[in-house]
């Protein structure tokens, strides 16, 4: 064999094309643990890196962004609608969090007073 030559692959091999609902699927499955992602890679007949790449994206963007399909690419705008619903989550949730806290710390302070 001819070192001095890179090896190139044949043309005849075609990309794969997953829908987005198998590619939420997959990462559903391997968030599960049920499965390692290996393991999920092989039945799917995909490389472990791929799902992984989804599993990103995923968290990313969220299951309403991500993967957009052919022509279909994100826009600026809704990029923003999603990062800003993932803060308004986020501080929802640390707002409810403080709450409960200062509930239990009235609680206490109104139990250590004696009539």
């Amino acid at each position: 064999m001819d070192k001095s030559k890179p090896e190139v692959r044949p043309n005849d091999t075609k990309r794969q094309h997953h829908s987005r609902e198998f590619k939420i699927e997959a990462v559903r499955q391997l968030e599960e643990g049920k499965i390692s992602g290996t393991q999920l890679a092989m039945m799917l007949g995909v490389k472990h890196s791929i799902i992984y790449r989804w599993k990103k994206e995923l968290a990313t963007h969220g299951p309403d962004v991500s993967f957009p399909g052919k022509g279909n690419t994100r826009n600026d705008e809704q990029t923003e609608i999603q990062r800003l619903k993932r803060e308004l989550a986020e501080v929802t949730e640390e707002r409810d969090t403080k709450k409960k806290h200062e509930k239990v710390s009235d609680y206490n302070s109104a139990s250590e007073i004696v009539v």
